[in-house]
């Protein structure tokens, strides 16, 4: 599931939703390559700490559970910076992930 948000300037940018396989694979590299060094940056550290610890493994556990959160994180930051649901349909997904509330302002 994939929605569209634009903002004022006239940006769109198509972002999935739900679980994020990439982060499951990769790590911390989704958000590097998004620019988002933010959370790069915890997700790095939460592994390598966590990993340091538990031999790798809670290296790992931490990259299963930011791959269920990190789409959320990341659509939540990108709508305060400015962006917004471009379309109807992008609204009633974000509404029905609870990203955003159903009074949010339309498009």
């Amino acid at each position: 599931m994939k929605v569209t948000l634009t903002n004022d300037g006239g940006i769109t940018k198509r972002v999935k939703c739900g679980f994020s396989w990439t982060t499951l694979l990769f790590g911390f590299f989704p958000a590097l390559f998004r620019g988002d060094l933010k959370w790069a940056a915890i997700m790095f550290i939460t592994a390598a700490v966590l990993g340091s610890f538990t031999f790798g493994i809670g290296g790992i556990i931490a990259d299963i559970v930011f791959a269920f959160i990190y789409n959320k994180i990341h659509i939540k930051e990108l709508i305060e910076k400015g962006y917004h649901p471009a379309d109807e349909e992008s609204r009633r997904m974000l509404v029905e992930q609870e990203i955003i509330s159903n009074t949010a302002q339309s498009v």
